[in-house]
């Protein structure tokens, strides 16, 4: 295998030889009508020894590699001239959904609801307002100040429409803080549960 490099490298300096050096000085140029001689420019063949199976290289024509190469007598049809049923896709079954009633703004129950406002009459509240005892509202941490929602005492059926005045509740677990107001009209003054709502509309 070595002597088969060495007798390679030979071959390629001899040609890279001949390539690269140049013609003599005050050579003549032949002219066009000239014969050239064939015998300088006949590719150089190194005779080998092959142990085993000769390998060949594939073409680099992905056509010619193909296992169906087009021959002259090959046939082409156009798509739409194909007579084959088209291939149908099988259908899949659908799950069929069950109807039922879907309560858009439902009654949401909070069972610990306070009240607040014996000792705050007179000052203001966060959303600009004077608490006073007949104010109807109610204090919430985080929605925004006017926001419309409704209360419903689950004991007496009372509904009452209130908006967000305040901050609060500052009691740990508490959502909401009804203002006296709310609270009397609610008939709830006290710490418990209640139903409540967003507005409709």
């Amino acid at each position: 295998m070595r002597h088969l490099r060495v007798v390679a490298n030979a071959a390629l300096i001899v040609v890279f030889a001949l390539v690269a050096v140049p013609a003599p000085v005050g050579s003549r140029v032949l002219s066009p009508s000239g014969s050239t001689d064939a015998d300088p420019l006949q590719l150089a063949g190194i005779a080998a020894a092959v142990r085993g199976t000769p390998m060949t290289i594939d073409p680099l024509d992905p056509g010619a590699r193909a296992a169906g190469i087009l021959d002259p007598a090959s046939t082409m049809f156009e798509p739409s001239s194909r007579t084959e049923p088209p291939q149908a896709r099988p259908r899949a079954a659908l799950p069929v959904a069950a109807p039922k009633a879907v309560a858009r703004n439902p009654w949401r129950l909070d069972r610990n609801v306070s009240w607040y406002g014996p000792g705050l009459y007179g000052n203001g509240t966060a959303c600009g307002q004077t608490l006073t005892k007949g104010l109807v509202g109610v204090a919430h941490r985080t929605l925004p100040c006017g926001t419309r929602l409704q209360f419903r005492n689950p004991k007496n059926g009372r509904v009452v429409s209130a908006v967000v005045i305040d901050r609060g509740p500052f009691v740990s677990g508490r959502t909401w803080d009804l203002s006296h107001g709310l609270c009397d009209k609610l008939g709830h003054c006290f710490t418990g549960a209640i139903q409540w709502r967003y507005a409709p509309g």
